[in-house]
Formats: C-alpha cells, sequence, structure tokens
C-alpha cells in the first residue's frame, strides 16, 4: 500500500525544518495558517487564491484591529504556505486594508529607575536584564547568547542570527566582567553534572552538529543562561539542557518595576530603549548606536533623538521665567 500523502501542517512543518527555520516561527507560522483555513470554514488553501487571503487579512485589520506587525506576521505565513509548500502562483497582488500603524514613542527609564528596578529584581534574573540594558540586547538574543558569545579581552558580545537573522558586535560593560565570570564557571559546573549524568548535548542550529561533530557537548556551545531543568526537544526528541525561558524574565522584569514604583508601563524591551536613549545623551554617534542595536535602517534609531527632545527640545518654558 502507498503511504498515505502528509497532512498539510505537517508539510508546512517539514518545509519550515527542511529551511531551518526556528521553533517559535514554526508555531506562529502553523497557527496563522490554521486561522486562515479556519476563518474560511475548512477550505483547502489550494482551493483559495488572492481574494480568500485579502478578505482574511482585512479581517484582521478590521475586525480584530491588530497591530501592522501582527498582520505582517500573518501575511508571510500565508505567503510561505502558497510560495514554499503549495508551490501556487497567487492570481494577483494582495491588496488588503493594511493596520494602521501608530506613531508611538518608546518607553524609557531615567537612569535612576533603572537602578532602582536592578535592585528588585531576582538574583537570577538581574545578569540578563543587565545585559539587555548594558549592551542593548533584544529579550531573545540575551537568553540565547552562549558562552563562546563573550570576549571579555575586547569587552565585546556577538549577537548571534539577531532580527533578519544578521550577526553584530555590541558593548559588554566592564562593570560585569566579574559577575559573567561566575556565570560562566555555575555553567560549566551544570554542564559538566549534565555529562556526567549521560546528557550534556545542546542544541546547534542548522546543521553545526554534522559539520562539528561533539560541538553540541563542548561547553563553549553551552547557553550563558541555563535553564534549571532538562527537557525534550520537541522535534528530535532529544533531552537537552535549554536556556532560560523568555516569559519567566519578562514577568521579573514587570514585576521589578511594580516593586520600584516606576510609573510606567515597563516590560523587558524598555531596557534596550533606554541603553540607545542614554547613549545619545551622552553625545553618542546615531550611525555607532545604530549598529549596536542592529537596526536595518538608521531611522529606527533616530526615533530615540525624539524621546530625548520630549522634554521641550532644550527650550526652557515660559512659565519658568516667571
Amino acid at each position: 500500500m502507498p503511504p498515505k500523502p502528509r497532512k498539510l501542517l505537517d508539510r508546512v512543518r517539514d518545509t519550515l525544518r527542511t529551511k531551518h527555520y526556528a521553533i517559535r516561527t514554526e508555531e506562529t507560522y502553523v497557527n496563522w495558517i490554521k486561522r486562515f483555513i479556519l476563518y474560511h470554514k475548512k477550505t483547502h488553501p489550494a482551493q483559495m487564491n488572492t481574494p480568500e487571503i485579502e478578505a482574511f487579512l482585512t479581517h484582521l485589520a478590521v475586525e480584530k484591529n491588530v497591530a501592522p506587525s501582527t498582520q505582517n506576521q500573518a501575511f508571510s505565513a500565508i505567503l510561505f504556505l502558497y510560495q514554499q509548500v503549495l508551490r501556487l502562483e497567487l492570481a494577483a497582488p494582495i491588496n488588503a486594508v493594511r493596520a494602521k500603524k501608530p506613531q508611538r514613542l518608546p518607553t524609557v527609564m531615567s537612569r535612576a529607575e533603572v537602578k532602582r528596578l536592578m535592585s528588585h529584581l531576582p538574583e537570577r534574573y538581574r545578569l540578563p536584564a543587565q545585559l539587555m540594558y548594558g549592551s542593548g540586547l533584544r529579550l531573545m538574543e540575551t537568553i540565547r547568547l552562549r558562552l563562546k558569545d563573550i570576549d571579555f579581552e575586547q569587552l565585546t558580545l556577538i549577537v548571534r542570527s539577531g532580527k533578519g537573522n544578521k550577526d553584530r558586535v555590541t558593548i559588554l560593560p566592564d562593570s560585569l566582567t566579574y559577575a559573567l565570570k561566575i556565570q560562566i564557571e555555575y555553567t560549566k559546573a551544570i554542564h559538566r553534572l549534565d555529562i556526567k549524568k549521560g546528557y550534556g548535548q545542546v542544541y546547534l542550529p542548522h546543521a553545526l552538529n554534522r559539520k562539528y561533530p561533539g560541538a553540541g557537548r563542548d561547553w563553549r556551545w553551552q547557553y550563558l543562561f541555563p535553564a534549571p531543568n532538562l527537557s525534550v526537544d520537541p522535534r528530535t526528541g532529544i533531552t537537552r539542557r535549554h536556556h532560560i525561558g523568555q516569559h519567566g524574565l519578562q514577568k521579573a522584569v514587570k514585576q521589578a518595576a511594580n516593586l520600584a514604583k516606576i510609573p510606567k508601563p515597563v516590560s523587558a524591551h524598555t531596557l534596550r530603549h533606554s541603553f540607545a536613549t542614554h547613549l545619545l545623551e551622552q553625545g553618542n554617534d546615531i550611525r555607532t548606536i545604530q549598529e549596536l542595536l542592529g537596526h536595518k535602517s538608521v531611522e529606527t534609531t533616530m526615533i530615540y533623538t525624539h524621546v530625548i527632545k520630549r522634554g521641550g527640545m532644550a527650550v526652557q518654558s515660559p512659565l519658568d521665567k516667571l
């Protein structure tokens, strides 16, 4: 008997894995494709085309009022389905109602607020948060750091596969050198125990396991912030030690902001915003900050100049002259 054809969502997963997409991207794409099919009452995507895609994207913008980035994410998932899985051409360009991008300034903490927030963070989350503020890292870039990415001689961090799947170099705060060396020794000790128990393998991206046999058990490839427990890789079934979870760090930052009585909507990403703004206040060049942040366009970085000017663009209020 010939094997049964793979279900559509399984084919999507297979294609994503073949192209080395991250597991979070896989989960997101599969979810959007599922929602697209359910919106059209379980019609198979091969029987739909541009009008149905436009209807779904318009529904997200008009009825669900999603953010532009969310609508773009859904569009990317559906486009992947048609181009990479079904191998179908779209009948016409997509002309859906686009979600409006609000012009909002990022929330930024003062230096005093950052200091208060750090003092209220649990010890296990303080160093990751300090790196987000001290090096301008995104949340996932922080928890995905590996031991080999830290250069104490040059005082730099190498961010691997950041946004846009690009590597970049950013600064390593000198004040964190001692704490980082302690963290590294702690991670190496956990790794040695894992090896004794028959584990010690860490996830390696793409085909590095085949290219560098044994690298997955090398201490240099271990995550700087290892998870407290071993876990089973949902793709391979291999038991490994992954990095700490993003949700725990996000929650810890928000709780610390509440305890520090900071009257602003603070998230983990606020630390990165504060990093950029404080560098600008120190007189650093906007292009340098763009490189440290890993922004594709300097226009993205320029928003922090508006945050600095929010206090009146250095113009004294007439009220203060009375």
